[in-house]
């Protein structure tokens, strides 16, 4: 069967648990566990950064990146289709008290920093204080040019505001950008790294930061039932994939290109161009996509039903399988018509 809804569905390779099942372990809480400590030590050296944390999810990195950063009654900018905003459940207000300002996202990836800049609070009793621009990078699978991200830094700066990066997919940006972790990080004064989404881990996120940072946001971790005890089996399925599965992200970026040129053939379908592992098709009616799933799953093919719809590319799905499942949409596509 081949998944293209995430890259969140690929299985741990046999090598990765292998090295699961013979990591060596300890109680976490207590910082006793050497696999998960030589797994921060080594992410915030990547990343250019004092220190790590790890945690569960993307999610949860998130979440205790916004509370180390913003206190109560304080507010973070943010774009509206960002998922610290959209998709992480609102746990910044709920969890924080914290307040979103959200804007409308560009077609690049981008909020408008000058539209951004209007709506940093003033010093007033009657506003929340704004303490954080949030970005993202990648986002829909684009690609956010650095240059961009040091315009962000000189904004905060001037405002004396922070800088944080959900940097879910930030190793797929590295790839494709050849820039390292630590260039793509350092406009930022705290990251998210996701690792069970294109590196294949089956959990695992990693925050980084300053000391004080990491500091504040381990003492979040505990509190949001965050801590872990025997967890450096978790945490060499990451190691093992800093190891392995990196480079090989160049191969899901060919396999998108590959699939949106063949899917651009079909008259019925617009396609947007891929820059990494994402593509995404909108059909010309949500009933169409609706049907065009349903014809997919019978042949071992699943993707969503949204009438503009991603497929992700990852380990799960090889090169040798691109020219089928466009030749499988090209069959649903057909019968419709």
């Amino acid at each position: 069967m081949f998944d293209l809804r995430s890259d969140t569905v690929t299985q741990p390779t046999a090598a990765m648990r292998a090295a699961m099942a013979a990591a060596p372990v300890g109680d976490d809480v207590f910082g006793d566990d050497p696999t998960i400590n030589a797994l921060q030590e080594r992410v915030a050296a990547m990343a250019g950064k004092e220190a790590a944390l790890i945690a569960s999810s993307g999610t949860q990195t998130n979440l205790l990146a916004l509370l180390s950063h913003c206190q109560r009654g304080e507010e973070y900018l943010v774009g509206q289709e960002y998922h610290t905003y959209r998709y992480e459940a609102g746990g910044a207000p709920v969890l924080g008290g914290i307040v979103p300002q959200p804007f409308e996202v560009s077609s690049d990836g981008t909020l408008d920093l000058a539209a951004v800049a209007k709506r940093i609070k003033p010093d007033d009793p009657h506003f929340p204080i704004t303490r954080l621009l949030a970005l993202e990078n990648t986002h829909t699978g684009k690609v956010i040019p650095q240059s961009y991200m040091e315009q962000a830094r000189q904004l905060v700066d001037q405002h004396g505001l922070k800088l944080h990066l959900d940097g879910a997919r930030v190793f797929n940006a590295a790839v494709a950008t050849g820039l390292s972790l630590a260039e793509l990080s350092a406009p930022f004064d705290s990251v998210s790294i996701c690792f069970s989404k294109g590196l294949g881990t089956p959990i695992g996120s990693v925050l980084v930061g300053d000391k004080a940072f990491i500091k504040r946001a381990h003492r979040w971790r505990k509190m949001l039932g965050g801590g872990m005890r025997q967890a450096g089996i978790v945490a060499a399925a990451m190691h093992h994939a800093l190891d392995h599965h990196v480079a090989r992200l160049a191969e899901d970026h060919d396999n998108a290109a590959k699939l949106a040129a063949g899917l651009s053939q079909l008259p019925q379908l617009q396609v947007e161009p891929a820059q990494t592992n994402m593509v995404y098709i909108n059909y010309g009616s949500a009933a169409v996509a609706k049907q065009v799933s349903e014809h997919l799953r019978k042949q071992d093919i699943v993707v969503g039903t949204a009438q503009r719809l991603r497929l992700v590319t990852h380990l799960g799905i090889p090169a040798t399988a691109i020219d089928g499942i466009v030749a499988a949409f090209k069959e649903a596509l057909a019968q419709l018509s």
